[in-house]
């Protein structure tokens, strides 16, 4: 591990999508994006480089954000040593695990979401993603599901803002 300051929440991709698409577009809540910035800037809250390579490369204005506007420290590599043997772990046991069809398991393989969840286990991270523990998943395998196996704490959004106090303030903007 690096001597950088352990980060207290690792966010999946589909945070920034699902705020970006619905309940903290950029136009009627830039406070979230910018609470983020600040968070981000002082160790609290990161992403890895694999959720920025997802969200970047649309016309759109996360993706805009992600490549010019989000802070430099948000998107943290996932290159460490610790992180590549932790994935190591993560990706052996879906690889050995019949509840997933192969098809869930190709799709894992090749996306962030182990690489998140290898992230947490290193700095012992919170995981903040909206997907929901699924006992029974087959067709994909749920980043929650993976956080269980490996004793990872995860949450969503909201009740991330809400433990640590957030408030989004109301402002009525030009008539």
């Amino acid at each position: 591990m690096t001597d950088r300051s352990k980060p207290q929440y690792v966010l999946d991709s589909n945070v920034f999508i699902e705020a970006h698409k619905r309940y903290y577009a950029f136009d009627i809540c830039p406070g979230f994006w910018e609470w983020l910035s600040h968070r981000s800037t002082r160790s609290g809250i990161v992403s890895i480089d694999r959720v920025k390579a997802e969200i970047v490369g649309y016309e759109d204005p996360l993706s805009d954000w992600a490549e010019s506007t989000a802070p430099p420290e948000l998107f943290v590599s996932t290159e460490e040593q610790d992180v590549v043997k932790a994935h190591g772990r993560v990706m052996d046991w879906v690889r050995e695990n019949p509840q997933f069809r192969p098809q869930a398991r190709r799709k894992f393989a090749v996306g962030a979401d182990g690489w998140l969840v290898a992230y947490a286990i290193v700095y012992d991270a919170v995981l903040l993603t909206d997907e929901v523990y699924d006992k029974d998943a087959k067709k994909v395998v749920k980043i929650p599901n993976v956080c269980k196996e490996f004793g990872v704490c995860y949450m969503n959004t909201f009740k991330m803002l809400r433990q640590l106090q957030v408030r989004f303030d109301w402002n009525q903007g030009p008539q």
